[in-house]
């Protein structure tokens, strides 16, 4: 068998890590990765339901595609969240599509291009409570050689009332950490430097006797030379354990993302976030207080059902008391089949929506660029990552807070570590020079 299969993946880390799944399934079962769109006789859209805008992107792809189907007889499956949450009527609605499979089905995916082949449509949509593919070495598709994901855990079951992961992805279920040990000491033998563990609710992991806190301390004890990061946390199973084995090893990265969604006890009630705004400051000083170096970013949402001014304000003050590094804001997207959709009126006009948005990002971009201009004159040990978008001449590479530092290249080389001075910044980026130390 010497088909190609071309895999396009949108939305979160964890598609892209679930898009290395599937190109390792499809290989042991002879099929090849095709390196451009041109040479495929299979595209696989891995997708995400978060938002309406995710959808609409993906749908927007697939009709573009019917022009390739007409010449070249392109063959069109969908994967992930949007396919596990339309299922079959995605088909209906998209009739260039010939397959959907749900994150949970991967293992069945040679049998779905060969159906495909033999002109059948088919949708693989059955949910686990146990698929972990904890057995499976992803292929690294889009590596840089450093930096790679693993995976340790799937599904989620807080049912925040605006989100339809737990119906697309299922119940929480957790890998065993001696395999996460064993691909990340894996990793690290091949040169990676680099992990980031990854879940829905990342410090929600339970293996046995076996939590996120202890997870953490058998990685970072591999090698002082592997950086270890995760994602994404729930505020309210962010426990003082583990900011504690974070503080006691430098390799794990002092970046902490804690989505907050709304700085209004009313509307995190209805959201079902379970915790209030004082219980997540709290949080944020307990991060403070253990680990002083410790990067925050979040997630907010505007315009949910029934947010009031006074709600939209005390976002807006509890960016000004956090003064986060980062956030991802976004305005609300009501999702078919979730809690607020059968419930909640999404009442809020688009216009609000809109203005309520833009004022937290000019807010989060002050924040941004006042807490970058505190950086200039610090010195940083960097990963070196790759060469600067913008001049061969520079290279780029985070710090343990998770910041990006473009830097004059020296000598230095991708995949070490480097010591740069911060000399100045924007908003988004720090701008340095290598130090003597190195």
């Amino acid at each position: 068998m010497s088909e190609k299969v071309y895999i396009e993946t949108y939305g979160c880390q964890m598609n892209f890590a679930d898009s290395e799944v599937v190109g390792s399934i499809l290989r042991e079962a002879g099929y090849t990765l095709a390196a451009t769109l041109d040479e495929a006789a299979y595209v696989l859209i891995n997708t995400c339901a978060i938002r309406d805008n995710a959808e609409q992107r993906v749908r927007h792809r697939v009709r573009e595609l019917r022009s390739r189907q007409g010449r070249g007889g392109l063959r069109i499956g969908v994967l992930g969240c949007m396919a596990e949450r339309l299922q079959s009527r995605l088909m209906e609605e998209e009739d260039n599509v010939s397959f959907v499979c749900g994150p949970d089905a991967y293992r069945r995916l040679p049998d779905l291009l060969r159906g495909v082949a033999e002109g059948r449509k088919a949708a693989e949509v059955e949910l686990s409570t146990t698929e972990t593919y904890a057995d499976i070495e992803p292929v690294r598709l889009a590596s840089n050689g450093i930096s790679a994901y693993i995976s340790i855990m799937r599904g989620c079951q807080n049912y925040c009332t605006y989100c339809v992961v737990p119906y697309t992805r299922g119940r929480e279920r957790s890998r065993d950490p001696r395999t996460v040990v064993a691909e990340a000491e894996g990793l690290f033998a091949r040169g990676y430097r680099e992990v980031t563990l990854l879940g829905q609710n990342v410090n929600s992991y339970r293996h046995g006797d076996t939590g996120f806190a202890a997870l953490m301390d058998a990685v970072a004890s591999i090698d002082p030379g592997l950086r270890v990061r995760f994602a994404t946390s729930h505020p309210k199973d962010l426990g003082d354990d583990l900011l504690e084995v974070m503080a006691s090893h430098t390799n794990i990265c002092r970046c902490i993302h804690l989505p907050v969604q709304s700085g209004s006890d009313r509307m995190l009630k209805m959201m079902n976030r379970k915790y209030t705004v004082e219980w997540y400051l709290g949080r944020v000083e307990a991060i403070r207080r253990l680990l002083p170096d410790c990067s925050v970013t979040t997630d907010v949402i505007a315009g949910f059902s029934g947010e009031t001014e006074d709600d939209h304000q005390a976002t807006l003050d509890l960016f000004r008391r956090v003064r986060y590094d980062y956030a991802y804001m976004f305005k609300y997207s009501q999702r078919e089949g979730t809690y607020a959709s059968r419930h909640l009126p999404d009442d809020i006009p688009d216009e609000v929506k809109t203005r309520r948005l833009n004022e937290i990002i000019a807010l989060q971009g002050q924040i941004a660029l006042e807490n970058n201009r505190r950086e200039v004159g610090r010195e940083y040990e960097v990963l070196v990552e790759g060469e600067s978008h913008r001049s061969k001449e520079r290279l780029f590479g985070r710090n343990s807070q998770n910041k990006v530092l473009v830097f004059d290249r020296g000598d230095a080389q991708p995949g070490t570590y480097r010591t740069v001075r911060v000399d100045d910044c924007t908003a988004a980026t720090l701008l340095g020079s290598l130090t003597h130390n190195n």
